[in-house]
């Protein structure tokens, strides 16, 4: 689900060497497929041309309250009506305070106080040093813009253009998209926490050997973050995976199935959703070797034995509050044939309200996946797409069903 697809979006620019990443992030949203009205003040074109904004947003940049293109001579508020927000990013330190005490001495602070507050939401990405940052004066202006309804971004941390290190960074393009993507989404699990498991498990043979699986996680990832996206609270436990954690999700890294069972468990009680994607191992080892098992040349092999791993899905869909509907489980079953049949007995047999089954070996390490959706009443298929697309289809899904 694309949520920025159509829009119209002010970006505005401020004096800070953060107009450099302004750059990258006008040329995502544009891929997006939204429309991006560059605004610079005068400082910021002292760090980043009007060209170069012009050449990656396709359109005319503004610079000037004064500018005669516009036929009644208003860009204030011509750019203003015709925008679904206005994002300043980056917002210098000087600008937020502008904002702050409705300063309007050029274009973009003055189209920021002239637009329609109830239809043009303000989106404002904070870029300075970290003791600007941290000044009582900084800290008091961000309170205040946000009391006045402004949304402000968090700040990124590290090393800055100055040379010191610490808070006051702008965010990266790609997590200011993130963070927009989740501003125009609907917010129809907002103020619920969703638990999610995700990924394989791994279960050591020897400490260089173990048994594991093909799941990638990236279902599992794509579901924490539409969930996100839809205003919960998300925890994601993953297992041995490498990929990048969804902004805003809290991250928790397990190893073995018994590591996750732990985990869950542990994270589970303030959930009011669990969604049990990961791939958890069914058996492991019997003993594990303390050092690499070696082959000698006589062609024997070791004998393994194995124990049965514990049931995540139906520990927790047999607790307490899930016995009393205070926690809806959701179940994953990845099949390698007759998915229907195996998933509807499966979501029977841990006792599910909704079982999610696919087909393992065509999903596994791939962006596209089908699902099939189980519940008491039938069957209902989530056709092939992206695996984020699925994702935001199934939050809505269980959101319907909450």
């Amino acid at each position: 689900m694309n949520t920025l697809a159509g829009k119209h979006l002010v970006l505005g620019l401020s004096g800070g060497i953060a107009c450099y990443k302004a750059a990258e992030l006008c040329r995502a949203l544009v891929k997006t497929g939204a429309t991006v009205q560059v605004v610079m003040t005068d400082a910021a074109e002292h760090f980043m041309t009007a060209v170069t904004m012009q050449a990656l947003s396709g359109r005319v940049v503004f610079t000037s309250q004064w500018d005669s293109r516009e036929g009644n001579n208003m860009a204030h508020i011509n750019l203003s009506r015709e925008a679904d927000a206005i994002v300043v990013a980056p917002a210098s330190a000087d600008f937020m305070a502008k904002l702050l005490h409705g300063r309007a001495d050029e274009l973009l602070s003055l189209l920021c106080l002239a637009r329609p507050r109830d239809q043009v939401p303000l989106i404002v990405a904070p870029a300075m040093n970290r003791e600007m940052w941290s000044n009582p004066a900084t800290q008091r202006n961000v309170a205040q813009l946000k009391a006045d309804g402004i949304h402000v971004l968090d700040v990124g941390q590290g090393e800055q253009a100055c040379g010191e290190t610490g808070d006051g960074r702008m965010l990266e393009a790609e997590e200011i998209l993130e963070d927009l993507q989740a501003f125009f989404t609907p917010q129809i699990l907002l103020g619920k926490a969703v638990l999610v498991t995700a990924g394989p498990t791994y279960e050591a043979i020897d400490p260089v050997r173990g048994i594991t699986n093909l799941s990638s996680g990236k279902m599992g990832f794509a579901i924490a973050r539409a969930a996100r996206q839809a205003g919960a609270d998300v925890t994601l436990i993953a297992g041995p995976v490498s990929l990048p954690t969804p902004r805003g999700v809290k991250r928790l890294d397990v190893r073995s199935a018994r590591d996750m069972h732990a985990q869950v468990h542990s994270q589970v009680g303030q959930a009011d959703v669990f969604i049990s994607t990961a791939a958890v191992a069914d058996w492991r080892p019997d003993t594990q070797a303390e050092q690499k098992i070696k082959k000698d040349g006589s062609g024997k092999t070791p004998k393994l034995g194995f124990f049965e791993n514990p049931d995540i899905l139906a520990s927790v869909a047999q607790s307490d509050r899930a016995l009393q509907g205070a926690l809806f489980c959701v179940g994953f079953a990845a099949e390698s044939h007759d998915l229907l049949l195996h998933a509807t007995a499966k979501r029977i047999r841990k006792q599910v309200p909704l079982l999610v089954g696919n087909i393992g070996p065509s999903t596994f390490g791939q962006d596209d996946n089908a699902l099939l959706l189980v519940d008491a009443n039938g069957a209902r298929e989530l056709p092939f797409a992206s695996k984020q697309d699925l994702a935001h289809d199934l939050i809505a899904d269980i959101a319907r069903r909450l």
